[in-house]
């Protein structure tokens, strides 16, 4: 386990921010508090989520629990506005349409130096703390960006990482690195000299449904350097599980009988899938 982490299993905040239906108030709140409850310590977000809501919620959930008792990450790359926008206009990549039901406040992409600031700001107000401790880099891979994503990386090399770099050396934050969908960013920046990242949130790419390039290039060269890396989506947006999407969509025949091979195997050794996880280790032993 990371030293940066307090537990193996996290919270993500990504529902908080009424991700595919519009969540009642209480019904977030008393999800966090389930959550404490049953001994859960870390608890990651995103700016994203509902255009600010997710975080908004949760500083509300934990306000008045003991700060030093819990890891909170959130991520940078993009700025929320005051100025209002439809949400069903957004254009968020693969995601689109997965935050309709948030606060329809304009969400702006921003992997500057200066906003990388303005982000992290706005970030200790909506969760109503004095500190972050792990701050991601959101999104900046193919999903959202297309052929522009490199583009898009070497803006935020040139601001984004400076300023989490100079953050971790001044001691405001514990760590950095990339919040993402995809490998290849985080391979891209291993390759690099100069940044210093020191744990990754990789999504969807590290589960029974898709896991061949997390499995056989990136874990091995992560585990090799010391870093970390917060495994996000394990059941492929609910879909290992017996929900109705896959990747932030509703999923396809072709998922869904994959699902149901995979059940049956588990059922065979009366395990559930949600129990069941591809080992790296193993994979690399042959």
């Amino acid at each position: 386990m990371n030293t940066l982490l307090p537990s193996k299993l996290g919270f993500g905040a990504a529902p908080l921010g009424n991700m595919f239906r519009d969540i009642p108030e209480q019904e977030a709140l008393a999800t966090v508090e389930a959550a404490w409850t049953a001994g859960i310590r870390y608890f990651d977000n995103a700016p994203l989520y509902g255009a600010g809501l997710a975080e908004l919620r949760m500083g509300e959930a934990l306000a008045g629990k003991p700060r030093d008792e819990y890891v909170i990450s959130t991520k940078v790359g993009r700025i929320i506005l005051d100025e209002v926008e439809s949400p069903q206009d957004r254009d968020l990549g693969e995601k689109s349409g997965v935050f309709q039901h948030g606060r329809p406040n304009k969400v702006v992409n921003d992997y500057s130096e200066d906003g990388t600031y303005r982000s992290i700001e706005a970030s200790l107000k909506r969760l109503r703390t004095d500190r972050i401790d792990i701050v991601f880099i959101h999104d900046l891979a193919q999903d959202f960006y297309g052929d522009r994503w490199i583009g898009v990386f070497e803006t935020a090399r040139l601001g984004a990482f400076k300023a989490l770099d100079r953050l971790k050396d001044e001691g405001v934050i514990k760590g950095w690195g990339l919040g993402v969908n995809h490998v290849e960013p985080i391979e891209l920046l291993l390759a690099l000299d100069e940044p210093r990242p020191n744990i990754f949130l990789l999504a969807g790419r590290y589960t029974l449904l898709d896991h061949d390039r997390a499995l056989q290039r990136l874990t091995p060269k992560v585990a090799e350097r010391g870093l970390g890396i917060v495994v996000g989506g394990p059941y492929s947006s609910g879909a290992l599980v017996g929900g109705p999407n896959f990747e932030y969509a509703p999923a396809s025949p072709a998922i869904l009988d994959k699902v149901a091979r995979i059940k049956a195997i588990a059922d065979r050794y009366a395990i559930g899938p949600n129990a069941a996880v591809p080992d790296w280790r193993c994979r690399a032993s042959g």
